[in-house]
């Protein structure tokens, strides 16, 4: 049944909803939990509908760590999400998953150990710039062990940017493994 037109003003609008993908990887087993365990946690946390509702996860992989910390490897996995969460929010949501995990990121040093990683990949087809937030993720064309779970599940989002210059998650990998030797 319609609303009379005097109430249509009243309701209010839905939130538009967006996809996101992201970026999951941990590589510090504890007696409290297990990398995989991690992983597990955080895709239950972002399975939190209205707000965000996972729609794919790739499988889990284990990678070599990037950086020169002497380190174990990485478990890492992506996910797509659909969203009502702005990028800012939905990065603020990553975080909290984050610290929720024990991840003390003022704590810790750059290409450190990481008892939870989420990087916000991918938001819809925006580019975004601004202190503390890049999308697409700044080095995404880069990181196999980002680009092979990704690639799983979103072979062909087109990559926003100047930087992808409109390919697909799957013409990146490719162009990656072409020129590093990297096998997907």
């Amino acid at each position: 049944m319609a609303l009379p037109a005097t109430q249509q003003s009243r309701v209010p609008a839905s939130p538009a909803i967006h996809l996101a993908a992201i970026a999951l990887g941990s590589n510090i087993d504890s007696p409290s939990a297990s990398r995989a365990e991690r992983l597990h946690a955080a895709l239950h946390a972002l399975d939190d509908p209205p707000r965000t509702r996972t729609l794919a996860r790739s499988d889990f992989i284990e990678t070599a760590p990037v950086g020169p910390i002497p380190q174990g490897a990485y478990l890492n996995a992506a996910a797509i999400l659909e969203t009502s969460l702005e990028p800012v929010a939905l990065l603020a949501r990553l975080l909290d998953i984050e610290r929720a995990q024990g991840r003390d990121r003022a704590r810790e040093g750059r290409w450190g150990p990481r008892t939870l990683d989420l990087d916000l990949l991918l938001y819809a087809d925006r580019i975004v710039d601004q202190p503390g937030l890049t999308i697409p993720h700044p080095r995404l064309a880069e990181r196999a062990f980002v680009l092979i779970p990704l690639a799983q599940i979103a072979p062909d989002w087109v990559v926003p940017g100047p930087s992808a210059g409109g390919q697909t998650v799957a013409q990146l990998l490719a162009a990656l493994t072409a020129t590093s030797g990297s096998r997907p």
